[in-house]
């Protein structure tokens, strides 16, 4: 699988944006689908998933309530809609792809990646 990430840019607190990611593949619909973030001097962190189906979604405590990922398989793409951005959420936000359906926030079950993609919530 092959990852895109797209969507990020500037935005200030309080606005919203979203994430697409679109992924080549054939197995693509038999994965789950996850996003992270890396914000500067930080660590990556997981901010939320989504099951093969999109039955069954997880999201960090940190973005409960504002974030909501979704997918369609039938485009090959997973999104990520940010609502009431806040600066601390300023990060590059990675989409990844696990083989197998079940959705999961550590990061080694992921085994492909998307390039990055920055998102800058000014204060």
């Amino acid at each position: 699988v092959q990852l895109q990430a797209s969507g990020g840019g500037l935005v200030q607190a309080g606005g919203s944006l979203r994430l697409s990611c679109a992924a080549s593949g054939r197995t693509f619909s038999n994965s789950a689908m996850g996003w992270f973030r890396r914000a500067p001097g930080k660590e990556r962190e997981f901010v939320a998933a989504i099951n093969w189906s999109g039955s069954s979604t997880l999201y960090a405590d940190s973005v409960k309530g504002r974030f909501t990922i979704s997918r369609d398989n039938a485009e090959n793409t997973v999104y990520l809609r940010m609502n009431s951005l806040k600066p601390e959420d300023t990060a590059v936000y990675y989409c990844a792809a696990r083989s197998g359906g079940a959705i999961t926030r550590l990061k080694s079950q992921y085994a492909y990646w998307g390039q990055g993609t920055l998102v800058t919530v000014s204060s």
